[in-house]
């Protein structure tokens, strides 16, 4: 009797390894196999809204969402495999929601944050933007939690959407026309009104600078040891450095050319003798 208690004992302890080695088999599978359907779908989502010409901002968030949607199913099933009720999931779900939520309140907020970025679009995918806290670059991605921004430099930066959101920010890329000001010295003495002329017709044949609204040079303050010259112009946001360098140098040429001297910093002392 005891033997045999013992063997139906040994039988069906084999009987549950075998049932619960199946299944995790099985989840596996829907682990390697999920995954891989929610890379391939989303990498299609993505396109087709690339071919629909969906706007970047709002295809790069929906993207991230959409992923994590798809793997959180997978994840249902894989549990669901391995034998876990669904009420019990729903159940562990729902408090998992609950403190998560209130652990995580700062990331919800970045969630929102994204939403209103999307609706208000301060900025979007492409725009060149600084943030409130100094950090400049060109916008890649707006996802979920984060937005991707490339600095000049081409570092990678992942801003919190709460954060920006709730920030001030400043699109360069929005305004479609930008004013550059220089200022020009030119040395006591000189013709002001020659070196005015001479930048005004190194503006005109600049061909990135607007005609409307026109260039202008101003004399804007008698310094220590200079006249100076405001210059204004307008260009679009994508000239505003490449003109402004191009402008520099081309009256860094011009001015010793037309005997117009650039002054250097000095000091008159004068010595009294008893």
């Amino acid at each position: 009797m005891q033997n045999m208690t013992l063997d139906s004992l040994v039988r069906t302890l084999g009987q549950m390894v075998a049932d619960f080695g199946g299944r995790l088999f099985a989840a596996l599978l829907v682990w390697i196999i999920g995954f891989w359907i929610v890379k391939k779908l989303v990498a299609s989502i993505s396109f087709g809204m690339q071919r629909r010409k969906v706007d970047p901002s709002l295809a790069s968030f929906l993207t991230s969402f959409l992923s994590i949607t798809f793997k959180i199913i997978v994840v249902v099933i894989i549990l669901t495999t391995l034998g876990v009720q669904m009420t019990s999931i729903v159940a562990v779900l729902g408090a998992a929601s609950l403190a998560v939520g209130m652990a995580l309140s700062g990331t919800l907020q970045n969630v929102a944050g994204g939403m209103i970025i999307l609706l208000f679009k301060p900025f979007r995918v492409g725009d060149a933007i600084i943030t409130s806290d100094g950090k400049s670059g060109i916008v890649k991605k707006i996802m979920l939690f984060t937005t991707q921004m490339n600095t000049f430099d081409n570092q990678v930066l992942f801003l919190p959407n709460g954060t920006l959101a709730n920030g001030v920010i400043t699109n360069l890329s929005m305004g479609k026309k930008r004013r550059t000001d220089l200022t020009v010295g030119v040395s006591y003495g000189d013709d002001v009104e020659k070196a005015r002329k001479l930048v005004l017709k190194i503006l005109e044949k600049e061909e990135r600078i607007l005609k409307d609204p026109a260039p202008v040079v101003l004399l804007s303050s008698l310094d220590d040891s200079a006249v100076t010259l405001t210059i204004r112009y307008w260009t679009s946001f994508d000239d505003l450095y490449p003109t402004q360098a191009d402008v520099l140098e081309t009256i860094y040429k011009e001015f010793p050319k037309n005997k117009l001297n650039f002054p250097f910093p000095q000091m008159d002392v004068h010595v009294k003798k008893n």
